[in-house]
């Protein structure tokens, strides 16, 4: 029986280091009506005693003789990587069969797969300065490798079919919407400590929550929809107070990371049921409705989702979410497979007692680019401290979590010296009120005491009426007819009078 470490010595990540040149395979090797040459004949048996020896490696680790297992696997690897590297000019030879083995490894990269009947590898590289756990078996793997990859005991891998909406998908997380996906990382690592163990408990794959929290809010814990969902899993109203979101002395429970994954790892377990576990019917109807789905599927639950019976009459919405939510799981489990690297973060909580007064905002300018965080931290500090107005001054005496390596930061920069100050100049700055230009035609009415305001980025609504002096949040927000939490950058606000 190989120890975890012997185990761990199994590692794919080399072959997709290698088929990066499989793109030129594709674009340079044409296929002919004439049998293969001798040259690409020689190329396939080379791609197949890769394979088979890749069997042999798994069969001698299963023996106990970690040694020779890897010496195989390396050896099948180096033969992959120049069969591989050779086809793009060899005339005749077909990329499809080196993109087959390159899936099939790819899968078995997936989470983990059975030397025996007590013993699991991942395939999973282990990333720099992380450690496992000591145990053998799924339970081995180290919290900082994103390697639960089960649902309800099946292999994650095995229920995301690798189609043309989900290639789609995943050319457009590694394009266009490449930078949202590096925010939700980064936004998700400092929240995975209050948001995974609710998946965990309910044996659901990690890669599933950050697929959805990537697409459905990026990680903003208090982003809202124009329909009304709201928080970093996008809740709606009455979805929420259905699995115990509701309103704690104010605060919309949906905005909590926390709580809101709690509610979403409850939601997906519920609706798994109901589906038999069809992960994409599911996700469908978290997006779509439930009770749309169960009507469309109705008893045939294996039914897939691209089913054009299912899919054709699904809103265009609903048939971009699914894909989109299983391509970022997908990279997820394997960035480095698409040339894709996600930047390292320290996501271990700390926490810090104010020794003055100070907003987030004035935090956030205080504590720069502490930590290598380029884009500074006002984002974490909101979305770890969900509760609190980021422009309300608190008192000295605060408490508010932090990630634990801007700790020291907070005591150099922010408790005395010159930034709190400048800080607070900048975060008590007056606007100058601008009256509206009163309107030329005569009314026996009697003149409107409002004006409007434009909702800039990073505004709340107590923030709005305690800088401009109106008069209640409760009144801005009736005027408006709208909730506190439930603006957004660009809305135009109605103001009553202001001093």
């Amino acid at each position: 029986m190989p120890s975890t470490a012997s185990a761990r010595s199994l590692r794919l990540l080399p072959l997709f280091a290698a088929l990066a040149a499989l793109s030129a395979c594709a674009s340079g090797g044409g296929t002919k009506a004439a049998a293969p040459s001798a040259q690409v004949n020689a190329l396939y048996a080379q791609l197949d005693q890769a394979s088979k020896g890749y069997d042999t490696a798994l069969q001698q680790a299963r023996a106990g003789d970690a040694q020779a297992s890897q010496q195989t696997l390396s050896t099948s690897l180096e033969q992959l990587k120049r069969a591989s590297a050779q086809c793009g000019s060899s005339p005749g030879c077909d990329p499809q069969r080196f993109f087959a083995v390159y899936d099939r490894l790819l899968r078995l990269k997936d989470g983990s797969f059975s030397l025996g009947d007590d013993v699991e590898v991942s395939g999973e590289q282990t990333p720099e300065g992380s450690a496992g756990t000591g145990k053998t078996g799924a339970a081995s793997l180290p919290q900082a490798q994103r390697s639960v990859t089960l649902l309800h005991g099946q292999k994650l891998s095995e229920l995301i079919a690798m189609n043309g909406p989900v290639k789609a998908a995943l050319e457009m997380w590694l394009t266009q919407w490449r930078s949202n996906l590096m925010d939700a990382y980064v936004n998700y690592q400092y929240m995975r400590y209050q948001m995974w163990p609710a998946y965990q408990s309910r044996d659901l794959p990690e890669a599933v929550l950050f697929g959805i929290m990537a697409k459905e809010s990026g990680g903003k814990v208090h982003a809202v929809s124009r329909s009304g969902a709201a928080g970093p899993l996008q809740f709606m109203y009455a979805t929420g107070l259905r699995f115990g979101l509701s309103s704690d002395g104010g605060f919309d429970e949906r905005f909590d990371p926390a709580l809101a994954a709690r509610a979403n790892a409850e939601y997906l377990d519920e609706q798994l049921g109901i589906f038999n576990n069809n992960l994409e019917v599911t996700l469908a109807a978290y997006n779509g409705g439930e009770g749309r789905m169960r009507r469309l599927v109705g008893d045939d639950t294996s039914v897939s989702f691209y089913d054009p019976r299912i899919y054709n009459q699904l809103s265009q919405e609903t048939r971009d979410y699914v894909p989109a939510v299983l391509a970022a799981a997908w990279l997820f489990l394997h960035p480095d497979s698409y040339n894709l690297r996600f930047p390292k973060v320290d996501g271990v909580p700390g926490s810090v007692v104010l020794k003055r007064p100070a907003s987030l905002s004035e935090l956030t300018v205080c504590l720069g680019s502490a930590g290598g965080m380029e884009s500074g931290w006002f984002r974490t500090l909101r979305n770890l401290n969900p509760r609190v107005d980021p422009q309300a001054a608190l008192p000295q005496g605060t408490k508010l979590v932090v990630p634990k390596l801007i700790e020291p930061s907070y005591a150099a920069r922010c408790a005395d010296g010159p930034w709190p100050i400048l800080a607070n100049d900048l975060h008590t700055a007056v606007v100058p009120v601008v009256a509206s230009t009163p309107d030329p035609t005569p009314s026996r009415s009697a003149p409107s005491k409002s004006r409007s305001y434009t909702v800039k980025r990073g505004d709340t609504l107590a923030g709005i009426v305690r800088k401009l002096g109106c008069s209640d949040v409760q009144e801005v927000a009736q005027l408006n007819g709208i909730r506190q939490q439930h603006i957004k950058p660009g809305q135009t606000l109605k103001l009553p009078a202001c001093r």
